[in-house]
């Protein structure tokens, strides 16, 4: 794909916007911050005759776009943004592991299934480095070629996937699952799986958004291996994740800080590894104040000693923030039943409080927060979509079982 280049500003909302949306979407792009850059401020005004609107983004092939809103951003990058039809038997609200998993199994089952998904398809596994865990791939497996591999596969199978669609809403009646899109569009089915997995919660302090990328991460597997041989990095968090990845990260810088604003909630076990390891330090009872920038990227982390308000400032290359998950349910939210964190409850046949809804993978209360297991669950949550639909007297093809390939 062509370069592409935003000019923008961390204090601008829509910059932060549209280098999101282009994350989601997984496709690369340099950033020009012009409060820091003259250069780049002057390319923009030159482009505008004087002017100064951001985001300014411009193409490899010379054209750019004012502004963009993410649909006019999806049209420019030619991704589609509307389904075929408008009926299908099934709609898969995600494009991960689980969701794609689901589509796979309901092809072959002779289920015509509509995925929709947000973001990029392959979901947050397409954004891993590597994936160590993941049955059947003795030597690990990158996080992009595995999602590559459920994508190809399900189109194999013809799945019909639309990607950078955001779901409004889902509704249920006596006939059908609705499922309204952001942009207007309205698609029904007999049932639905919701399968939007979580996202990274962030730390809401100031420089974090326009730094997102460019020293603040989030996925230290995914990321981890841009600092190698780095003097010192910052991880924030004191969870299982947090300690887990910080133990990763000391394999490749020289020093390792691990902030933390109460005490460790680690297993004892990973905390005698952290805490036992030459390399890593602990600091707990710290509020983060701030991400400093510097040059367009982190320049410091800049938080304080709760007990005391001692300053704290540290100049790591990179800081990774690990303060746990929220699940992608904003579009249930007075729908179907969520527990105290926005996780969708589910009975033992990964069904909602919404006749005909179904959930798996992240998203799902209870669930492992594993590819493994979301890809598992995906297939779980199909196979009961199928007993469910036989159970209402629906006609369902019959069951396809595990063959070899033609």
């Amino acid at each position: 794909m062509d370069p592409i280049t935003v000019y923008g500003a961390p204090w601008c909302p829509d910059c932060r916007r549209s280098k999101a949306f282009l994350m989601d979407q997984r496709i690369p792009y340099r950033w020009v911050d012009i409060d820091a850059d003259a250069d780049g401020r002057a390319f923009v005004e030159r482009l505008q005759d004087g002017g100064r609107t951001i985001p300014t983004i411009v193409f490899g092939d010379g054209s750019h776009l004012l502004e963009p809103s993410n649909a006019e951003l999806a049209a420019k990058l030619g991704l589609r943004l509307r389904a075929k039809r408008s009926s299908y038997d099934l709609l898969i609200v995600g494009g991960g592991p689980a969701g794609l998993s689901a589509a796979i199994y309901a092809a072959r089952e002779g289920m015509d299934a509509l995925v929709l998904e947000r973001g990029a398809l392959g979901g947050q596994a397409g954004a891993t480095e590597e994936i160590d865990n993941y049955p059947g791939f003795p030597d690990g497996i990158r996080g992009v070629e595995l999602a590559s591999r459920l994508v190809a596969h399900a189109r194999r199978y013809g799945v019909e996937m639309v990607s950078a669609v955001e779901v409004e809403s889902i509704a249920s009646d006596a006939m059908c699952v609705t499922v309204t899109t952001a942009t207007g569009d309205a698609y029904r089915g007999r049932a639905a799986i919701v399968a939007t997995g979580s996202r990274y919660r962030r730390l809401g302090i100031p420089g974090e958004d326009g730094l997102i990328g460019l020293g603040v991460h989030f996925c230290a597997t995914c990321d981890g291996p841009f600092y190698r041989g780095a003097a010192e990095l910052v991880v924030i968090g004191g969870g299982n994740s947090a300690l887990e990845e910080a133990l990763f990260l000391a394999t490749l810088a020289d020093h390792v800080t691990i902030l933390t604003r109460g005490e460790l909630r680690a297993s004892e076990l990973v905390q005698d590894k952290v805490r036992n390891h030459r390399r890593m330090t602990v600091r707990t009872g710290v509020d983060l104040d701030a991400f400093e920038v510097r040059d367009g990227r982190l320049g410091a982390v800049l938080a304080h000693e709760r007990p005391t308000g001692e300053a704290i400032r540290i100049e790591p290359a990179a800081a990774f923030v690990f303060v746990g998950l929220d699940p992608n349910t904003a579009f249930l939210r007075g729908t179907v039943d969520l527990d105290e964190r926005g996780f969708v409850r589910t009975d033992d046949r990964y069904g909602t409080s919404l006749k005909g809804v179904f959930a798996a993978g992240d998203v799902r209360a209870g669930s492992t927060k594993q590819v493994g297991a979301a890809t598992g669950e995906g297939i779980a949550a199909l196979l009961s979509v199928r007993r469910w639909l036989e159970d209402r007297g629906d006609v369902v093809p019959a069951m396809v079982m595990d063959e070899p390939m033609p």
